[in-house]
């Protein structure tokens, strides 16, 4: 079992306090949006081992969680999730802190990935090119769980309802869009008029976003979200697309799941995300970043749905599960009380332990809120002492 050394991103939209706050550090005023625990090349973990010849620890250095997968898979990993995922970490466990609102996203299925990563590598386009859409031929669902109080948007919704929230801002120019969503099938009407706002006149549609942005403002209520989102991206037609969805707030504890062609994007607060190793987003607006709208169109999934907040399901082992329908990921919450048994984490799958309050101890490493541990699988690991820890692992 080895304590984790974790990169922060310092990405535009990221807090400037919550990650520090959690850290007990001084903030530095700059942005500190992601903190990342696993294997991605982009960012990996790193840790202390000694060198494979010095069984001694005298050699002892810091390698990245990569490399000392890459050099035994079957030790680190076991011999099922190899099997099963092959030879890497599936899954990448962050802190995201969000201070501003994230770009709306939308994530391809396994099959989508793999098509979209051969066209592109067959067409040549460079891996690091801005207008690259496919990074890797993986699928990305994810999970976010709340920490503190957190907004987000996550699915369509029915079109009614989204024809009635954008009509009250009685904006001349959205009147069409108002129509199409009355009139039309469900899953129509959601494409025609994603469609029609994604690729109108970029000059008309920042006028009636300043037009519409400004309404909201006035209106306040279940408008007041949308004018949020205006002040960080004026002008952008991803404000009026984000319309189109379902406005979220989880509270600590809780959690949302993001499937294959779910429109969805994080407003503001503080949660561990869990999500599969992958880079593949494509973006439908609240970006300066490439939109590839017809990819984008065909990955999308054009149906209304009313958001599922998940709450951890308990077990008397004290493990708080929250579901999901994926293998690459499994996440699950432990709080440990004052006075607690032991808790036996041992299994044959690798495991990411994090803490988020409290001074628990895993094994013979104590652990303050924002530190981590690798388990690695079938290493005998034992949780004890008070606070919160979240554990990530994969499912064979």
């Amino acid at each position: 079992m080895d304590r984790l050394s974790n990169t922060v991103r310092p990405y535009a939209w990221g807090s400037t306090t919550a990650i520090p706050e959690l850290l007990g550090t001084a903030p530095t005023g700059e942005p500190q949006a992601e903190m990342w625990m696993g294997a991605h090349p982009g960012a990996p973990s790193r840790l202390t081992r000694p060198a494979a010849a010095d069984s001694t620890g005298s050699g002892a250095g810091e390698q990245s969680l990569t490399d000392v997968i890459d050099a035994d898979p079957e030790r680190e990993l076991g011999s099922a999730a190899v099997r099963t995922f092959g030879p890497r970490l599936p899954f990448l466990l962050k802190l995201l802190a969000a201070g501003a609102p994230l770009s709306l996203q939308v994530h391809p299925d396994l099959a989508q990935a793999q098509q979209g990563y051969a066209d592109e590598e067959r067409r040549g386009v460079p891996v690091d090119a801005p207008h690259r859409t496919y990074k890797d031929a993986n699928h990305k669902p994810e999970l976010i769980c709340a920490l503190t109080p957190f907004d987000g948007l996550c699915g369509f919704r029915r079109p009614e309802e989204a024809a009635d929230l954008i009509a009250a801002l009685g904006v001349d120019s959205l009147k069409p869009y108002v129509d199409l969503l009355r009139a039309s099938p469900e899953d129509r009407a959601l494409r025609e008029v994603l469609t029609a706002v994604l690729t109108a006149d970029p000059d008309e549609m920042a006028h009636t976003v300043v037009e519409a942005s400004e309404a909201a403002e006035r209106l306040g209520g279940a408008h007041a979200p949308y004018a949020q989102i205006a002040h960080h991206y004026p002008g952008d037609p991803g404000v009026i697309a984000a319309m189109l969805l379902n406005y979220v707030q989880l509270q600590p504890g809780e959690a949302m799941f993001l499937g294959a062609g779910v429109p969805h994007a994080y407003l503001g607060g503080l949660g561990v995300e869990i999500m599969a190793n992958s880079d593949n987003v494509l973006r439908c607006g609240l970006t300066p970043k490439h939109i590839d709208v017809p990819e984008l169109l065909r990955i999308v999934r054009f149906e209304a749905t009313e958001p599922a907040v998940l709450r951890p399901e308990a077990a008397p082992t004290g493990e708080e599960l929250y579901e999901t329908p994926v293998d690459e990921f499994r996440l699950s919450r432990y709080v440990l009380p004052p006075g607690g048994a032991p808790v036996d984490l041992t299994a044959a799958t690798p495991q990411i332990l994090l803490c988020t309050a409290g001074a628990p101890r895993a094994g013979q490493i104590d652990l303050a809120p924002g530190e981590s541990v690798f388990v690695p699988a079938d290493e005998t690991v034992e949780v004890a002492g008070t606070g919160t820890l979240f554990r990530a692992t994969v499912v064979v």
